[in-house]
């Protein structure tokens, strides 16, 4: 039984491993195909487009994928995705901002308002959960590619205000519509990125008990499962997990 079990764990993590990989590539497809519908298709040229392009690189896209999604951009019957974002509070009041990209909004609105009311929580009107958060633009970059040292005077030069290093990645905070100058700055010496995105940062964090933790995360994971959300943030506080 223990080695039924030790497989089946395997299995299990393995199978979620997939899953999120698929979900991974679905979302960054429709930022690339809605990167290059808004603008040039060149990435070259587009700065939104190329962010996109070399976040499926980091997360090792296949090629294909990315230039199929850059050719739906010019499929005249491709369908016409909107940005939309809902705010509100989960369970034991977490403050929550949830970015979509969907082209059915009936559909998106109907299905985060389920997964906020299945947890216990509620959605707000918009500004109702945003005033805890403070929107940056982020850029991150893995350590292998620049030191510690590097990166900071880099991010300086750059405009950036702000130069964290992490375990495995640094990370650069500018002023959320500077984040495309910042980076371009950033490209004359550096090649790969993980990831440019405006996120939400909590200006507090809130700590929630050991034994809430469990339901609090299964209500993050049911939203970030969800095939129209793009990004979920939020102001709890889950320790090392």
């Amino acid at each position: 039984m223990a080695g039924h079990s030790h497989w089946a764990g395997i299995k299990h993590k393995k199978g979620k491993a997939d899953k999120q990989r698929s979900k991974i590539f679905s979302k960054l497809s429709k930022e690339i195909t809605v990167a290059a519908k808004l603008g040039d298709k060149d990435p070259a040229m587009n700065p939104r487009l190329r962010s996109a392009v070399q976040a499926a690189r980091s997360a090792n896209m296949p090629k294909d994928n990315i230039e199929r999604a850059i050719d739906k951009s010019s499929a005249a019957s491709g369908a016409s995705f909107e940005n939309l974002r809902y705010e509100g509070f989960g369970p034991n009041k977490i403050a929550v901002i949830v970015e979509t990209l969907t082209d059915n909004k009936n559909r998106t609105a109907s299905n985060v308002r389920t997964i906020f009311q299945k947890s216990g929580g509620s959605l707000g009107t918009q500004g109702s959960a945003s005033h805890n958060f403070k929107q940056l633009g982020i850029i991150k970059i893995d350590k292998n590619e620049i030191s510690e040292d590097k990166i900071f005077e880099l991010a300086i030069e750059a405009g950036a205000e702000e130069c964290i290093s992490h375990q495995e990645f640094h990370e650069v905070q500018c002023i959320s519509n500077e984040i495309y100058n910042v980076k371009k700055k950033l490209e004359n010496k550096i090649a790969n990125f993980i990831s440019t995105e405006i996120e939400w940062v909590p200006i507090n964090s809130v700590d929630i008990q050991n034994d809430e933790k469990e339901s609090v995360i299964e209500f993050l994971e049911n939203l970030e499962d969800d095939d129209d959300v793009q990004n979920v943030f939020s102001n709890v506080n889950l320790g090392n997990i």
